[in-house]
C-alpha cells in the first residue's frame, strides 16, 4: 500500500502526551521567542508551530470521538471538558500571538504564493478577528453546542417490544406496513416534542452568545461574522441567497413531480408524512448488510475498483482500527469522518444499522477519508484544512462515482436500480432541505432579538417555499414545526450546511464527468483533492473539470442530467 505514514515529531517529544497545560506551554514560548532571520528559518518556524497544531487537532479529536462513542462515560465527558476549558482558552491568546509573529516577519513576502497565499489571507482575518473577551464565551460555546448529542442520544422509542435508538426506529418509516410506519413516525416524533422546550432554550443560549462574540469583534450581526470566521473569501451571503432561489425556481417543480409520482404509485388520495420512504414497488427495504463488518468489507471492494488507492485507504483504516460504525446504546447520532494530522489515518464514525442510506453515508465517509489522506503530504495543517466546500465535493462525488459498483452491496437487478433511483431522487430532494436550513441560518442571526414565536413563523415561511405540497400533516403540525431541531449542525457548528448544497451541484458535474471519461474524471478529481487549501475555492473546482456556479441556467443544466439519468433506470 502507498498510504503515508503518521508523522514522525521532531519539535515535540515523541511520547508526548497531554494532561496538564504546564507540559504545553513551553513549546508555545519557544515559538514565540524563537528568531526568525531568514525564509528558511520562517518555514521551519512554520514547519513547527504545525507539528503543535497536529498535536492538538489530534489530542482534541480523540476526547471529541472517544466522547461521542460513549456518551454514558462521564470520564470521557471530563477528558473533553478538560481540553475545551483548560487548553482551548489558553492556546487561543498564544496562537494569535503566534499569527501576529508570521504576519510581522520581514520574509513573509518570501513565502512562495501559489502555496502559502491562501493560508495568510485565511490567518490576517483570523488576527483581525479575535477578541480576548470572545475567549470565555466561545469556551461556554464549545462546551453547550455539546449538549445537543448528548440530549439526543438519550432518545429512544419502544417498537415491537423492542427499546431503540430514533436512528435504528426510523428503518421502519420504509417498511412496507403503513400502519408500523405511522406508529414509528408517531413514537418517534413524540419522544422528539418531549425535549421540544429544552432544545429551544439550548438554542436561544447558543444564539445569544453567538451574537456576543459578534457584536465583542465589531459585527452587525454574528452571520456577517461567520462569513469571515469561516474564511468564505470566495463568495457572498447574496450567492447563498441566489442558491436558494435557483433551487426554489428550478428544482421544485422537479420535486412536485416526484410527490405526484410516489401519491399515484402507493395509490393514496394524499401522502402522510411516513410515506416519503417506503419502496413505491411495494418491497421491503434496501438491505445492503447486515453488520459494520460486512459494510467496511464491501465498501473496500467497491473503492478498489473505482480506484486501488481509494480501497488501500479504508483497507488502512480497518487495519488501524480507525472506524466506528454501528449504532448502539449511548452513543451520539450522526457520523463524520475526522481527521488525524498527526497519524495522517482519518477516523470515521457512524451509527449504521443496516440501512440504504447507511450505505451511502459509508461512500460519503469514505470520499471524506480519500480527502484527508490524498492530501497528508502537504507540509503544514493549515494548508490540509479544506473549506466545507470543497471537502463535501470528495464525499458526495464518492456518493454518485461509486453507484457503478453498488452490484457489490445488490445482487439483484432490481434492487441495484432500486438503490441508484433513492439515490438520484435523494440528492434532488437533499437540495431544499439544505436550502431551508440555510435559509433559515440566515434569518436567525439578522434578527439577535426574535422572539420564539417569530423563530417559529420564520421556520414555516421559510420551510413552505422548499416543501412539497402533497404531504398532510393533519395532526402533527407541532412536529413539522419543530422539523428544524432535528438537524444537529444548528446547534454545534452554526452555517455549516450550506456547503453540503454548493458540494451536491459540485459532485452531479463530477458524476457527468465520470459518465463521459472516468479515467480522466478520477484523474481530476484527485488532482482538486490533493490540492488541500492551497487554491480557492473555484480554482480547485476547477481542477476538478467543474464550475463553482449557482446561477438558474447552471443548476438546471445538472438537474436536468439527473433527471435524465433517473429516467434511464425507471
Amino acid at each position: 500500500m502507498h498510504i503515508p505514514p503518521t508523522i514522525t515529531r521532531s519539535f515535540l517529544p515523541q511520547l508526548f502526551t497531554l494532561t496538564a497545560w504546564d507540559q504545553l506551554q513551553p513549546y508555545f514560548d519557544q515559538l514565540l521567542i524563537r528568531e526568525i532571520n531568514s525564509v528558511t528559518d520562517l518555514k521551519k518556524w512554520l514547519e513547527d508551530k504545525s507539528e503543535l497544531d497536529a498535536f492538538l487537532e489530534e489530542d482534541m479529536a480523540w476526547r471529541y470521538i472517544k466522547m461521542n462513542i460513549n456518551t454514558k462515560d462521564e470520564g470521557l465527558q471530563q477528558s473533553f471538558n478538560f481540553f475545551v476549558t483548560e487548553i482551548s482558552p489558553k492556546v487561543s491568546p498564544l496562537n494569535n500571538k503566534l499569527e501576529k509573529k508570521l504576519l510581522d516577519s520581514q520574509f513573509i513576502n518570501q513565502l512562495e504564493k501559489d502555496t502559502y497565499f491562501i493560508m495568510i489571507r485565511g490567518i490576517k482575518k483570523s488576527v483581525e478577528l479575535f477578541r480576548d473577551e470572545n475567549i470565555p464565551i466561545q469556551t461556554r460555546l464549545e462546551q453547550k453546542s455539546q449538549e445537543y448529542g448528548a440530549i439526543a442520544a438519550n432518545m429512544s422509542v419502544e417498537i415491537q417490544g423492542v427499546k431503540m435508538t430514533l436512528q435504528r426506529a426510523a428503518k421502519f418509516y420504509e417498511n412496507t406496513n403503513r400502519s408500523l410506519r405511522q406508529e414509528a413516525f408517531e413514537k418517534i416524533n413524540t419522544r422528539r416534542l418531549e425535549d421540544k422546550d429544552t432544545l429551544n432554550s439550548l438554542y436561544t443560549e447558543l444564539i445569544a452568545d453567538r451574537n456576543q462574540v459578534a457584536f465583542n469583534a465589531d459585527y452587525k450581526n454574528y452571520r456577517d461574522y461567520m462569513f469571515d470566521a469561516m474564511g468564505r473569501f470566495d463568495y457572498s451571503p447574496q450567492d447563498c441567497f441566489d442558491f436558494h432561489k435557483s433551487i426554489e425556481q428550478v428544482l421544485m417543480p422537479y420535486i412536485h413531480q416526484l410527490e405526484l409520482e410516489r401519491k399515484k404509485a402507493l395509490n393514496l388520495t394524499f401522502l402522510r408524512p411516513w410515506d416519503k420512504s417506503v419502496d413505491l414497488t411495494g418491497k421491503q427495504p434496501l438491505k445492503p448488510f447486515d453488520s459494520g463488518d460486512e459494510l467496511l468489507d464491501k465498501s473496500i471492494r467497491v473503492f478498489n475498483q473505482i480506484d486501488p488507492y481509494f480501497g488501500d485507504c479504508l483497507i488502512t483504516m480497518r487495519d488501524r482500527k480507525y472506524l466506528d460504525l454501528e449504532s448502539k446504546d449511548g452513543k451520539a447520532p450522526g457520523g463524520f469522518n475526522y481527521p488525524l494530522y498527526e497519524s495522517g489515518i482519518p477516523f470515521i464514525y457512524m451509527n449504521a444499522v443496516g440501512t440504504f442510506r447507511d450505505m451511502v453515508t459509508m461512500m460519503h465517509e469514505g470520499g471524506h477519508a480519500v480527502h484527508s489522506f490524498l492530501m497528508h503530504n502537504l507540509p503544514l495543517v493549515d494548508l490540509q484544512s479544506t473549506p466545507s466546500e470543497v471537502a463535501e465535493l470528495a464525499s458526495m462525488s464518492m456518493e454518485l462515482i461509486s453507484m457503478d459498483y453498488w452490484n457489490v452491496f445488490f445482487e439483484s437487478e432490481g434492487d441495484l436500480n432500486r438503490a441508484k433511483i433513492e439515490q438520484l431522487e435523494g440528492v434532488l430532494q437533499t437540495l431544499p432541505w439544505v436550502a431551508t436550513i440555510d435559509n433559515f441560518q440566515h434569518w436567525i442571526y439578522q434578527n439577535p432579538t426574535h422572539t420564539l414565536k417569530d423563530r417559529y413563523d420564520a421556520w414555516g415561511r421559510i420551510n413552505s417555499k422548499f416543501s412539497g405540497t402533497l404531504t398532510d400533516w393533519n395532526g402533527w403540525e407541532e412536529a413539522k414545526s419543530n422539523t428544524w431541531q432535528r438537524q444537529l449542525h444548528l446547534y454545534e457548528v452554526p452555517f455549516y450546511y450550506i456547503e453540503y448544497g454548493m458540494a451536491q451541484l459540485g459532485a452531479i458535474a463530477v458524476w457527468r464527468n465520470y459518465k463521459m471519461n472516468p479515467s480522466k474524471a478520477i484523474a481530476d478529481f484527485k488532482s482538486s483533492l490533493k490540492l488541500g487549501y492551497t487554491k480557492s475555492i473555484g480554482d480547485i473546482y476547477e481542477t476538478a473539470g467543474i464550475k463553482f456556479d449557482f446561477s438558474p441556467e447552471y443548476v438546471k443544466e445538472l438537474i436536468d442530467f439527473v433527471w435524465s439519468e433517473l429516467a434511464k433506470l425507471k
